[in-house]
């Protein structure tokens, strides 16, 4: 016995007539009475009586129906929800922020995806490039923003912002007014840096070791405004995409372009090479490989 089955009893029953239930299905009324005679022999049993012009139910048959009402709501409605998510009329997606790009990118494309979408339910999760990629991986995330360079064999990707590193300092620093500063020169400065789930943490203190001095680490945070204002109340010096310095406020920090190395600054949509990828998911990479195709 399958669903068809119980939609054809469930019609005959409903009209009292093979005919008239076979005209309500779109088939023939020898396919629907073969059908329940197959049924019949299938189960031992008669599902169906004659009792003059009327056709009634036998025991077996109103246990039968007992049953299939409620299996044919169910099956309704996860049809119903199949066909949500496979024309995107509803669905679910995680996708991982750093908290850096949260606020500078994002907002916008959020807003004309759900415009597109509006059964589409977003899940932020805020944290770490380097703990994104972690999330993805492990599952928690289905997509996220991260920092290139990654690991092409575990990701997919592709490339959303392309920004470079700059040195930003109190006003009174020494090397304040400079156009550009070599990162060796910094080596007698206390450095703000990112906690160490972001990306930047290791990054900033391997290119330091790589010119030859160990950073004075005086302070950590994964709040881009809070380095910048401890930056601007003279504790220490840090490092942001340029796009990020110039929304602090250029009385309380300078900004200056680091050279030598310079450190480019890549933002990317990353997610799993392998594994599942919803129909909701794959609609946002798309709409937002689009979105970001057109602003660079």
């Amino acid at each position: 016995m399958d669903i068809r089955h119980l939609q054809y009893i469930t019609e005959i029953a409903r009209y009292n007539s093979f005919t008239k239930a076979a005209d309500s299905l779109h088939i023939t009324q020898p396919t629907i009475s073969k059908t329940i005679i197959n049924l019949e022999q299938e189960l031992n049993t008669e599902i169906f009586v004659r009792d003059g012009k009327q056709i009634k139910l036998t025991d077996a048959g109103e246990t039968i129906m007992q049953y299939a009402e409620p299996i044919l709501q169910l099956f309704d409605q996860l049809t119903a929800e199949i066909n949500d998510l496979t024309y995107l009329n509803k669905g679910n997606i995680r996708i991982g922020i750093p908290p850096m790009a949260g606020s500078s990118y994002f907002p916008m494309v959020i807003k004309q995806f759900q415009a597109a979408y509006p059964g589409i339910t977003i899940h932020m999760v805020e944290d770490g490039a380097k703990r994104i990629e972690e999330r993805i991986v492990e599952g928690d995330i289905d997509v996220g923003a991260v920092l290139w360079p990654i690991d092409q064999a575990m990701f997919d990707s592709f490339p959303i912002v392309e920004d470079r590193l700059k040195v930003i300092m109190h006003p009174s620093h020494p090397m304040a007014s400079r156009k550009h500063i070599e990162l060796h020169e910094l080596s007698q400065d206390r450095f703000i840096l990112f906690s160490q789930q972001f990306a930047l943490h290791e990054r900033i203190i391997h290119e330091c070791r790589a010119v030859g001095f160990e950073p004075q680490i005086v302070s950590e945070s994964s709040h881009w405004d809070f380095i910048g204002e401890m930056v601007g109340a003279d504790i220490g010096i840090a490092m942001l995409p340029d796009t990020i310095c110039r929304l602090l406020a250029p009385e309380k920090v300078r900004a200056v372009a680091l050279i030598n190395p310079i450190m480019p600054w890549q933002l990317s949509m990353a997610w799993r090479r392998e594994g599942y990828l919803s129909r909701a998911s794959r609609a946002w990479i798309a709409f937002t490989k689009e979105y970001f195709g057109l602003l660079s």
